[in-house]
């Protein structure tokens, strides 16, 4: 294991890891069309027929799995300039830097857990775009945008199912159906701030409740996609339940961390691109940055009111600080964490590469908010 050591060693092996997941995913979309011209049993069918499958089945779920330019937005943040897997990261830290031996048997499970996560992870993606009405994700169109709502939603509902089936280890499976669960209640849970009832309840609520409600919202949502990779990975590793248990806490904190982040640049033009000032009246946003300090009149701010109030609101600068700051220092603790359950140097290093390239994303946001507080 010393000779993966070196830094750039390291590098090479999340990159060959990173590449094998990309070459799988390849030939799952390659055998799709196979796949659903059989299932209607048009391998030999009218060319209409086939052209439907493709259209309507094989392209939405291509462009779903695709890569995205927000990637590139990624690498200049400082990531590297492909996608490194949690799932593989599981792998080499239980398993060590080798493909031999009795490594070369979890790696084969380890290649359809890290598929079906993918899959799964471009699902929440989709379905989400569709309830949050998003126009653009990470720079591109967003796929019900350009494929429909009923295909977009179709094309997510069926790489869940997809997904499920790839993992094919029951224990993952059983796993990932928690997962997904998790997820749809976090997500309804998200979606019904836009209720009148709760909307009132939640303006009219201490700071306290708001942020419950909120941690509540983001633990079954955005944690369980920061959990899942390497949930999944470990079960189908058979790690240590101990060990098991600081993975899942470690990532609920970066989950967390990541929500902050994702709330905040809505308040921060450089970083929220198209969606800046758009979410305020859904409460999304750390539930309106807690309302600024509970002024008694904040339940009677609605629409465009609520807007002004936040934008205006003299603590806005400080509020975004004090959180960006919170965001950083739970992605560092959930390192930490993390490393004292790395076997080595070299796998310390992996985790590192994968969690940095939004982690540098952060330090930024922080970094922004507190130069423009300060000047």
């Amino acid at each position: 294991m010393r000779a993966v050591e070196n830094g750039a060693q390291v590098l090479d092996i999340v990159r060959g890891d990173a590449e094998l997941l990309e070459a799988d995913l390849r030939v799952f979309l390659a055998e799709l069309t196979v796949t659903a011209a059989r299932l209607v049993g048009s391998v030999a069918g009218p060319g209409e027929l086939d052209t439907a499958v493709r259209r309507a089945f094989h392209d939405p779920v291509l462009d779903a799995l695709g890569s995205k330019v927000g990637q590139e937005a990624l690498r200049q943040a400082g990531g590297p300039g492909f996608r490194p897997s949690l799932v593989y990261w599981v792998f080499r830290n239980y398993r060590g830097f080798t493909n031999t031996g009795e490594a070369a048997t979890d790696l084969q499970v380890i290649r359809r857990v890290a598929v079906a996560v993918r899959m799964l992870l471009k699902a929440a993606v989709v379905l989400d775009d569709i309830e949050d009405s998003s126009a653009v994700r990470y720079g591109e169109p967003a796929l019900h945008t350009t494929h429909g709502v009923p295909l977009a939603l179709n094309t997510g509902a069926w790489m869940v199912l997809a997904a499920l089936r790839h993992a094919e280890s029951p224990a993952v499976v059983a796993y990932l159906v928690q997962a997904v669960e998790n997820g749809f209640i976090g997500q309804a849970l998200d979606m019904s701030t836009r209720l009148a009832e709760i909307r009132r309840d939640l303006l009219a609520a201490d700071e306290h409740d708001r942020v419950t409600f909120w941690e509540s919202v983001a633990t079954l949502k955005t944690a369980t996609l920061f959990r899942m990779p390497l949930h999944a990975a470990a079960t189908a590793l058979r790690v240590p339940d101990d060990e098991l248990a600081v993975l899942d806490d470690a990532m609920r904190q970066l989950g967390s961390a990541s929500q902050i982040f994702n709330d905040l640049t809505d308040f921060v033009p450089e970083f929220g691109g198209a969606n800046t000032h758009e979410d305020f009246d859904g409460l999304t946003n750390r539930v309106c940055l807690e309302l600024l300090g509970s002024e008694p009149t904040a339940a009677d701010l609605v629409g465009d009111r609520l807007k002004m109030f936040a934008l205006g609101h003299p603590r806005l600068e400080a509020t975004l600080v004090r959180l960006a700051g919170q965001a950083v220092e739970l992605k560092e603790q959930a390192k930490n964490r993390i490393h004292e359950l790395c076997r080595t140097p070299g796998s310390a290093a992996y985790f590192d590469l994968t969690i940095d390239r939004k982690g540098h994303v952060m330090e930024q946001l922080y970094n922004a908010v507190r130069a423009k507080h300060v000047g």
